[in-house]
């Protein structure tokens, strides 16, 4: 069974890069968010088996997003994506339980390094 994944950025054509990305690696795109509320509205609905969560989104971000998506589950699996220059900002993702991160911009074959390291636990 393909594993199921929640793309969540403010950006259109971010989700849809990471959409291309994921669908090309045999995973099931459950949902899409654009800000954190979103995401955890999502995630609750859907209960994918990872999150790909930007960082510096509107109305709630996605730190906070995860804090709050983590409090509810535990085992969530949330790999946050940032911009060159937000390294404290990745840092703190990955102390609040983020898995790993991704760094924009880039390559199909950073995404899917990351995604499959984060799978394989």
């Amino acid at each position: 069974m393909a594993k199921r994944v929640l793309i969540v950025d403010d950006a259109l054509f971010m989700r849809t890069l990471l959409r291309d990305i994921f669908t090309a690696a045999g995973w099931d795109i459950v949902a899409e968010a654009e800000n954190g509320l979103q995401a955890i509205e999502q995630y609750h609905l859907q209960q994918p088996d990872l999150v790909s969560m930007d960082i510096v989104m509107p109305e709630m971000g996605g730190i906070d997003a995860m804090k709050t998506i983590l409090s509810a589950d535990p085992a969530a699996v949330v790999v946050v994506c940032s911009a060159l220059g937000q390294e404290s900002m990745i840092m703190e993702a990955i102390k609040a339980g983020a898995k790993d991160f991704i760094v924009k911009p880039f390559s199909d074959a950073q995404v899917l390094e990351v995604i499959e390291r984060v799978a394989a636990g």
